[in-house]
């Protein structure tokens, strides 16, 4: 009797389709990456000042309570399309003032509800927090979060 699968045929599988399935996984990363890279980032609106901005998001771990774009706890709203629920695309000016009196007033004390602390944030953080939420809202997020409330 014959056998169909002989041990150098099932190691040839093994071997074949392993190296298949690494070599397709090595491409998908690869295209992730630059996807990420070069269509999904805004490189020319990665100024100074959005880099401060995440210094500031992480300097006070606001995202133990807030997520952006995803990531994060969700203990507090979303805040990686901040900028869009406030207005910015309509009128910039107004989203930044009202942005910055949102956490300036931070907190409202209201019963029943959820406390932000107070951070007390100089204008120039909080600049630079607001252009930070401004470049992450730029994002090709494709389409997340799924509601405009995060």
């Amino acid at each position: 009797m014959n056998e169909l699968l002989t041990r150098n045929a099932a190691r040839n599988i093994f071997f074949g389709g392993s190296t298949f399935f690494f070599l397709i996984f090595a491409a998908l990363t690869a295209h992730s990456h630059w996807y990420v890279v070069n269509v999904s980032t805004d490189r020319e609106g990665l100024t100074e000042s959005v880099a401060r901005g995440k210094h500031v998001w992480e300097k006070h771990s606001c995202i133990n309570c807030h997520s952006i774009l995803g990531e994060g706890a969700y203990f507090a709203p979303e805040l990686g399309n901040v900028w869009t629920r406030y207005g910015g695309r309509d009128n910039p000016e107004a989203a930044r003032q009202g942005i910055k009196a949102w956490i300036k007033a931070q907190p409202l004390n209201a019963p029943g509800r959820r406390r932000m602390p107070a951070f007390d944030l100089s204008e120039e953080e909080l600049d630079a927090l607001v252009d930070f939420f401004h470049w992450t809202d730029s994002i090709d997020t494709q389409d997340w979060p799924p509601h405009p409330v995060g």
